[in-house]
């Protein structure tokens, strides 16, 4: 693992959240969507983000992350900025569909990134219904890799899933 983090510190609480910079970087964005991906068994997800400019590197590698997670060829559709029900809508529309919501708040010098999991039931991930298993897998640098390109996904635009009938 290049650049290590306090797993235990910044994945709890049912959400990823830690300071930037600091206790957070970019690629834990990556490596928590490589992992929640292998988890999750997922197969197509919904990701959006706030719009901050620094939740948005963190959304793009998340997107690219979760693409190229093992051999699974996850689908992301990326929502661009959405909020929580917003995206639970989505994840609906989609078929329940596992999800993730990425915020970044305080000022320029001292921000907090949170990435929020949810369940394809629309749920917050837990402890017990994967989030430890992300944490595990993450400080045992055991982040999965693609097998081949051929087992990578792709990310598509999905903004239309963020109208409501």
């Amino acid at each position: 693992m290049l650049k290590p983090i306090d797993a235990d510190a910044v994945i709890r609480h049912d959400r990823v959240a830690g300071t930037f910079p600091g206790e957070i970087h970019a690629g834990v964005a990556w490596w928590v969507a490589a992992c929640f991906v292998v988890v999750s068994h997922a197969r197509q997800m919904a990701v959006a983000h706030d719009g901050t400019p620094t939740t948005e590197e963190f959304h793009r590698r998340f997107c690219r992350g979760a693409i190229n997670a093992q051999h699974f060829g996850c689908q992301v559709a990326e929502l661009g900025q959405a909020d929580e029900a917003q995206l639970v809508y989505a994840t609906k529309a989609l078929g329940d569909v596992p999800g993730a919501l990425l915020t970044t708040s305080g000022d320029g010098s001292q921000q907090t990134v949170t990435i929020r999991l949810f369940d394809a039931g629309g749920r917050p991930l837990t402890e017990d219904t994967g989030l430890a298993k992300v944490r595990e897998m993450i400080a045992t640098d055991r982040v999965p890799t693609p097998v081949n390109d051929q087992a990578k996904g792709r990310i598509t635009t999905r903004r239309d899933l963020l109208e409501k009938p």
